[in-house]
């Protein structure tokens, strides 16, 4: 069975840093992709970061929303199974509930979705 568990959301004011974490089970590492989304109140989900799940680290492939480009760094642990969200310069824009997600590496739709965890940035 597909797993995917989201935590580390929490409140933190504004510049502070959260790290949030993705633990996986029941799948091909190698074969997927793992997505950050986060969707705030009365606005539509969009997509924070993705990473492949790729075993060889010189194939590696990250990407990043232009408003978080700078400040966020996604990483996964293959010995772990778990894909982190280091969210740093942390902005009250960023308060939003956060979901992980995987896809097939050569898929467009993301199948499996984990719980979100709540990020809160007061001002």
């Amino acid at each position: 069975e597909v797993q995917l568990q989201a935590s580390g959301g929490g409140l933190v004011q504004a510049g502070g840093s959260l790290r949030l974490s993705c633990a996986l089970s029941g799948f091909r590492f190698d074969d997927y992709a793992i997505g950050w989304f986060r969707q705030a109140p009365e606005k539509e989900r969009e997509r924070v970061s993705c990473i492949n799940l790729n075993g060889r680290r010189n194939r590696i492939r990250s990407s990043y929303l232009d408003s978080v480009k700078g400040r966020f760094t996604i990483s996964r642990d293959n010995a772990k199974n778990t894909v982190s969200l280091q969210m740093n310069s942390l902005k009250p824009e960023d308060t939003a509930v956060h979901y992980c997600a995987a896809k097939s590496r050569f898929g467009t739709t993301y199948i499996y979705w984990g719980q979100g965890t709540l990020v809160t940035v007061s001002s």
